[in-house]
């Protein structure tokens, strides 16, 4: 009760001296106090006080905006990617100065296949056709993962209370981006064009936002089973989880859709126990029964004129629509020059992050769309898989597919090794969620950005943190 009295005086003297100060220094036009304030707060609380900056950090990315210098040839999210620079700085320097970090988290198969990842970066930057881009590049990937992976294994090695935490700030912080855009978008009467980029200037199109949303509504939904609540605030998550759901619907992202689906599908898979030797001979089915009637498929879709709607059946509908849905095309245009790329430098790629400066003279007459453009100027490959086999080389696809692949086979580990419910929930959002993005990154790629990023290797670190740190001791079933 005295420590709670000391803080609340602590806080309005400090208060009152910034007012005092601030107010004096106007009345002598010097106007930048707040700024100057504001950094000298944020430098003490990334010193003293990193985890609940680490905190913040995640709840500011889904407001943080998309800031482009032309002068200086550099674009950044503001504050988050600024915040995610010095809190990787501060990490690593207390990493030098304590000589010490958890042997455990270097050694777990997910971080070796991150080190091998971030190595092949490297080394296809050096050979990059641009490489001052690639290395933009792999700083970007850098700060992402020494902050959300290696800095968050941290804070999540203390309790799972940390993890729910990580899980509702951003949710909270996308929630607001919802209302800003369900009430941007009704002011349009809800016009499916105007969805695809009414949510500027916190997420670049409505791909990227339903991501996201795929992602919290995942989320959202499982922290409803979580004991650890009281009604109160299982209800403020519920009302939650609506908000973030009617937004994913709103959204018109198919992939989005697409993602949830697949994710449910897993859900269940796991719950009902179904073995790996399965899951690989349904997924082998599936793929040669597809080039078996690879024929047949093609003109049935090509037969599909159904474009995007508002109609909801419709725009499913759409999905397989690669006659006349210029979105459809366009990807598929985007892949046909993937590969292109792929096929002339096979092994190290063209570099990272260059695709959308090389493909344009890749691109087929007969695969361009209404949406193409002569300069190539129009993003990346739209894939998460078939852009690093552009940019990268085989290796780097691998080495993606590496961490993938370990994530799952860990994330299903941890289900099978603990009959913790608090554990299996937290186990549950951090692998469905991924693997909810895992299958929208067929279709899209969204890691250049702080707000796939940080929910991306986030989760990762969940799964990991669980299976380090949180495991009950007794045997996995499988």
């Amino acid at each position: 009760m005295l420590e709670n009295k000391r803080r609340k005086y602590w806080i309005y003297g400090v208060s009152a001296l910034f007012l005092l100060i601030n107010s004096l220094l106007i009345t002598f036009e010097f106007f930048w106090f707040p700024v100057i304030a504001g950094v000298l707060l944020v430098l003490w609380f990334a010193f003293f006080a990193s985890d609940k900056l680490l905190m913040l950090t995640v709840f500011l990315t889904p407001l943080s905006v998309d800031v482009n210098s032309d002068a200086l040839n550099l674009g950044i999210f503001l504050p988050s990617e600024a915040l995610m620079i010095l809190l990787s700085a501060v990490f690593l320097l207390k990493i030098l100065i304590d000589n010490h970090y958890d042997l455990r988290v270097i050694k777990h198969p997910v971080t070796v296949a991150i080190f091998i990842y971030l190595i092949w970066i490297f080394f296809t930057s050096i050979l990059s056709e641009f490489p001052i881009v690639s290395f933009k590049f792999l700083a970007t990937r850098l700060w992402f993962i020494i902050t959300f992976y290696f800095y968050i294994m941290m804070v999540f090695k203390r309790n799972l209370s940390e993890m729910r935490q990580f899980i509702l700030l951003y949710a909270v912080s996308l929630a607001v981006v919802v209302f800003y855009t369900i009430y941007s978008h009704s002011t349009y009467g809800f016009d499916r064009q105007v969805g695809h980029w009414v949510m500027r200037p916190f997420y670049n199109d409505h791909t990227s936002y339903g991501a996201a949303l795929a992602i919290y509504t995942i989320a959202l939904f499982a922290l409803l089973f979580e004991n650890k609540y009281s009604r109160q605030k299982k209800l403020s998550i519920l009302l939650l989880f609506v908000i973030i759901a009617v937004a994913l619907f709103l959204s018109y992202s198919r992939a989005a859709w697409l993602s949830v689906v697949v994710a449910i599908i897993a859900y269940f898979t796991l719950r009902l126990k179904v073995k790996y030797y399965w899951i690989v001979i349904a997924t082998l089915i599936m793929v040669g029964g597809f080039f078996a009637f690879e024929h047949e498929i093609m003109i049935k879709l090509n037969k599909n004129k159904q474009d995007s709607s508002t109609d909801f059946v419709e725009h499913v509908q759409s999905i397989s629509n690669i006659s006349t849905d210029a979105s459809n095309l366009e990807r598929l245009n985007r892949w046909a020059s993937a590969f292109k790329l792929f096929q002339e430098r096979p092994i190290v790629g063209w570099g990272p992050g260059t695709y959308q400066f090389v493909y344009a003279p890749f691109q087929n007459s007969r695969d361009r769309t209404i949406i193409s453009t002569n300069a190539g100027d129009g993003g990346n490959a739209h894939s998460e898989y078939i852009g690093p086999l552009a940019e990268a080389g085989v290796v780097g696809l691998l080495s993606l597919l590496g961490i993938i692949f370990s994530v799952l086979i860990y994330g299903r580990r941890n289900y099978f090794a603990t009959k913790n419910k608090e554990i299996i929930i937290l186990n549950f959002i951090a692998l469905l969620g991924l693997i909810s993005y895992y299958i929208h990154g067929f279709l899209n790629n969204f890691l250049d950005t702080d707000k796939l990023s940080v929910p991306f290797w986030g989760l990762t670190a969940m799964i990991v943190a669980i299976n380090i740190f949180h495991l009950e001791e007794e045997k996995p079933k499988e």
